[in-house]
């Protein structure tokens, strides 16, 4: 499955191309530019298996480095900061990782 499968190709490309620069990934904006704000619980875990590359059922730190890409390849990869910060707003029991729920 692609990414464009479950969201909009230009709605893609206009949010990855927002953060393009050095340091200005918001995951909030993200996720609402990219229009999973607006899809079902079943879109969004369908987003999630996409990301999850080594298909753990979890996406680890290694993962979200890399996540701009894993919607475009034109992405950027995130900064140790910008995968630090967005690891930490997802990771609610504190495994280290994300799980889909």
């Amino acid at each position: 499955m692609a990414m464009t499968d479950v969201l909009s190709a230009e709605d893609i490309k206009k949010a990855v191309g927002a953060f393009s620069a050095a340091e200005s990934f918001n995951y909030k904006k993200f996720f609402e530019m990219v229009g999973l704000k607006k899809k079902s619980p079943e879109d969004v875990k369908k987003v999630f298996h996409i990301l999850d590359k080594d298909r753990s059922g979890f996406i680890e730190e290694d993962e979200l480095k890399f996540v701009l890409k894993g919607f475009t390849p034109d992405g950027r990869d995130l900064s140790d900061k910008e995968t630090k910060a967005f690891l930490a707003a997802g990771d609610k029991d504190g495994d280290g990782k994300i799980g889909a729920d």
